[in-house]
């Protein structure tokens, strides 16, 4: 009965609401062409119009999300867990209210849950139900083009390619803030300033909280070229009371300043970005840095244009353990899946080459292939997780070599609103973890994700 009630509801979209695609950010959405448009039943959700003449509607939409995981030696048998399978959901609900073209609130609600994990769920996987979107924007300034809009509340928020702050949409949990933040945006120019509060997640109904204090500040501009290369020049600072790298615990104040220069489209693409870190760590100073360069070519005149990448990073660690200075690079808030999905090494001392392949293999079918060769990038410092967190240390080890990612996925995008996502990984040792870990066992991941949204 469901399957037959959702084949009605997609026959009910018109073709030319097939064409739009859904944004990573839903409050990037905008409904408003819908006013005058077929009052299918798919139109009456996306655009309700509370006032005769339309100035003041209101746009409904969700997400449902189940995800199948099985895990083996996820940890590399340094805690003997095996394997593993357990089950991932997410839901959303959303409303984007309009009122005139000054003023407009935006909520969204989340449940995220887990079953069957043998250690229980991790942070990035369960919170039962919780807000995950509530602000309001007021739209200072307009002319032509141009606008200036300052949006204060709990959001969500993502810049450059997100090795820095991402929204973090391959977990079960997406990544949220409180705070302001004032936007300027125009067809070749886009800056933003924020402050805002880390969110403390718990996994109940409604019991999340803010920090109350900045966490995480800065500004972070776009300068954009058309038909060539783009520019971002951002300023980000951070304040952790808890700081815990491989040299210790402490209060962490640390400043980013960096830049990123990048063209995506047909033909040539590339991105390359660098940034230097500079704070307080405890009583020490902090001195730390990161460079990336990422060239490729899209084939895009050969069926399903074919894209070749090459991926290098630099991201500095702590050279000497006690010295008064921190060289161990922040990743702040980076994208969970930067080195591929759920990969099992950070972002921080780390040297990595990553050639992959990305291929339209078929109508509506995505086909990636990857490899990823890691090396700490400091034998001083240990490993550190996905998110940025400290993992293992570097215990005296003279071993530098982390291992080998092999790595394939298939995305099929059914239709508009059905997407079926298969995933597997394979980590094979290298030397660093055959000398800190007696046991240690190559990893396996495999993932199988089915999304839809509306």
């Amino acid at each position: 009965m469901r399957s037959i009630l959702l084949y009605l509801f997609l026959l009910s979209v018109p073709m030319h609401m097939l064409a739009q695609r859904f944004q990573l950010m839903r409050y990037d959405e905008d409904y408003s062409a819908l006013k005058d448009s077929t009052r299918t039943f798919y139109n009456k959700i996306k655009y309700i119009p509370l006032s005769q003449t339309g100035a003041i509607y209101l746009s409904l939409g969700g997400e449902v999300r189940e995800e199948l995981d099985y895990s083996a030696n996820e940890d590399w048998g340094e805690m003997r867990v095996g394997r593993d399978v357990f089950w991932l959901q997410r839901y959303q609900v959303h409303a984007d209210l309009h009122v005139g073209n000054r003023i407009r609130f935006f909520g969204q609600l989340r449940s995220g849950l887990e079953n069957g994990r043998k250690n229980g769920p991790r942070r990035i996987d369960e919170d039962k139900l919780n807000v995950e979107n509530l602000f309001v924007d007021f739209l200072a300034y307009r002319k032509l083009d141009k606008a200036l809009t300052l949006r204060v509340g709990r959001q969500e928020i993502q810049y450059g390619s997100g090795r820095l702050i991402d929204v973090r949409d391959g977990p079960n949990l997406r990544l949220y803030f409180d705070g302001a933040k004032l936007a300027y945006a125009s067809p070749s120019l886009n800056v933003d300033a924020f402050v805002m509060a880390e969110a403390k997640i718990n996994t109940g109904f409604f019991d999340n909280s803010s920090t109350r204090e900045a966490n995480l500040w800065g500004i972070y501009s776009t300068y954009i070229i058309q038909q060539s290369g783009n520019f971002d020049f951002y300023y980000l600072g951070i304040n952790r009371a808890d700081a815990t790298f491989d040299e210790g615990v402490a209060k962490e104040s640390r400043h980013t300043l960096g830049a990123r220069f990048w063209r995506k489209g047909g033909g040539f693409i590339y991105n390359f970005e660098g940034a230097y870190q500079f704070g307080k760590f405890g009583i020490g100073n902090i001195k730390a840095w990161t460079a990336s360069a990422e060239v490729g070519y899209m084939f895009e005149y050969i069926p399903g244009a074919p894209t070749i990448n090459l991926r290098h990073d630099y991201i500095s660690g702590d050279k000497t353990k006690g010295d008064g200075t921190l060289g161990t690079f922040n990743p702040l808030y980076p994208k969970g899946g930067y080195f591929g999905f759920n990969p099992q090494v950070g972002p921080v001392n780390l040297i990595d080459l990553h050639p992959y392949l990305a291929w339209n293999a078929a109508k509506n079918v995505a086909l990636t292939l990857d490899v990823v060769f890691n090396w700490r990038y400091s034998l001083q410092d240990g490993v550190y997780r996905p998110d940025g967190s400290f993992n293992m240390s570097s215990s005296n080890s003279a071993k530098r070599y982390i291992g080998t990612a092999y790595l394939t996925s298939v995305s099929w995008d059914i239709n508009r609103f059905l997407n079926f996502n298969i995933g597997i990984q394979y980590f094979k040792t290298g030397d660093y973890i055959k000398d800190v870990i007696p046991q240690y066992k190559d990893g396996f991941f495999a993932s199988s994700v089915i999304g839809f949204k509306f």
